[in-house]
């Protein structure tokens, strides 16, 4: 039976609110059970989806409303069912996007000016999204715990599957790798530290704040923030840098230089909040001579020659020889973290360093390749050598040879099918009405009661 309209749903009908970014009329566009979406809530979700990239398939007025629908009906059973979402976990995903906007815009004003609010207000709106998106994965995970895929469900999917909507699979690559450092003159270093120290000289005598230096000179993509990382955990740092982030006390002091891989930094304390820090750095990279990246070529050129001659295997050359630690101790096979976190050493040719796919492009299975340069992760240059160790060549994927991609499309098909078919049953005993001007959609999910 249909639950009734309370009659704190009904007085909300009759009253206008004032939307959270401007001073223009709000309305209710929908209600869902006792709980009422706002205009303003659809025009805000639009627009952040917007800033990071989103795209709609259809309308995003039709699709947003109805998407917060769903999200209320699983936010309701999910209080029912004592599924919550904790405070670091919000905190992680919030300080991610804060920064991640920040980013976009070029700074905090920026920032600010673009959603005509103030950094702690976005900051606080953002962190009720975050909750609600954070409790609803979690619902979604917990209808769908029980959904299981046997090998038999496999083989009848793709046997019933038309020919035209089986998957394809991208051309997929094992690479080994050598690399070698190029190496830096102990004088570059030398500099670096110097100035540095210089930074830290003129904070401690207050002629120049540190935030102001960092977005002088530091290269790091903190700079644009005046050095700011925001808060961060132990694990969201290297080693190093947390060892002595974590142990600043003053706000007033300057740390001592700290050496990590990305470079040398100097760090201050802005705050700590449980087990969370947010401080201020500035980064210095040693500049890499010419003349050094050539001489590591060099080296990488002998070696690749010594391998094709046999006088010893890529992999003990990747054992004994390379830089590279993740991969020294793999006989220098590459690998990369799949979706479900697990280390796998097949690539598609878009998920390689470009430089590593350049090089592989035409290679055949066991060449090596001729040395080149190639920037890391972190930013620095290193040299390398690549073998390609195997090709499987763009497919229609089967069962013999891809079962695990069919697999996860089974999965994820169940699984969808699990929650439409949960959503309609909500909507057979939720009481919802879409007001004029919204409910003239084609809704992903049919059965909406249009009062």
């Amino acid at each position: 039976m249909r639950r009734l309209l309370s009659m704190s749903v009904v007085m909300l009908l009759t009253v206008l609110a004032v939307a959270q970014n401007n001073n223009v009329i709000d309305e209710i566009v929908w209600l869902v059970g006792d709980e009422a979406i706002f205009k303003s809530d659809v025009e805000q979700e639009r627009i952040q989806a917007q800033m990071q990239g989103v795209r709609w398939d259809g309308d995003p007025y039709c699709l947003i409303p109805e998407e917060l629908a769903i999200q209320k009906l699983f936010i309701n059973q999910a209080a029912i069912d004592s599924i919550t979402a904790t405070e670091a976990e919000i905190s992680e995903q919030v300080e991610y996007t804060i920064q991640y906007l920040i980013d976009q815009h070029g700074s905090v004003e920026k920032l600010e000016e673009y959603q005509d609010m103030r950094l702690s207000d976005i900051r606080e709106h953002l962190g009720e999204t975050i909750r609600n998106r954070i409790i609803t994965q979690k619902m979604r995970s917990h209808i769908t715990e029980g959904v299981k895929v046997s090998p038999a469900d496999v083989r009848r999917y793709i046997k019933d599957l038309p020919l035209d909507r089986i998957p394809s699979v991208p051309t997929q690559v094992e690479v080994e790798i050598i690399t070698r450092e190029p190496k830096i003159p102990q004088e570059e270093i030398d500099a670096v530290k110097a100035e540095l120290r210089d930074y830290t000289e003129r904070i401690q005598n207050g002629t120049a704040q540190f935030s102001t230096l960092a977005l002088l000179y530091s290269e790091d993509g903190s700079a644009r923030h005046g050095g700011e990382l925001g808060f961060v955990s132990r694990a969201d740092v290297v080693p190093e840098f947390a060892a002595v982030a974590f142990n600043l006390t003053d706000p007033k002091k300057v740390s001592k230089i700290v050496e990590t891989e990305y470079g040398y930094h100097i760090i201050q304390l802005i705050e700590k909040r449980g087990d969370r820090v947010n401080v201020r750095h500035i980064l210095k990279k040693p500049r890499v001579p010419e003349e050094a990246v050539q001489d590591a070529l060099n080296v990488l050129d002998s070696i690749a020659d010594e391998i094709r001659s046999e006088k010893f295997t890529f992999e003990e050359g990747a054992k004994y020889l390379s830089f590279d630690k993740d991969t020294r101790n793999n006989n220098g096979l590459m690998s990369h973290l799949d979706e479900e976190n697990r280390s796998v050493s097949r690539f598609e040719m878009q998920q390689l360093p470009a430089e590593v796919a350049r090089a592989v492009e035409n290679m055949h299975i066991g060449e090596v390749s001729d040395p080149f340069t190639m920037l890391t992760p972190d930013g620095r240059k290193v040299c390398a050598i690549v073998k390609l160790k195997s090709r499987i060549n763009g497919h229609k994927a089967s069962v013999a040879e891809d079962f695990q991609v069919l697999q996860k499309m089974v999965l994820e098909n169940k699984c969808e099918e699990a929650i439409d078919k949960w959503i309609r049953e909500k909507q057979k005993i939720t009481y919802v009405k879409i007001f004029d001007g919204w409910n003239e959609c084609e809704f992903r999910h049919p059965g909406w009661v249009l009062q």
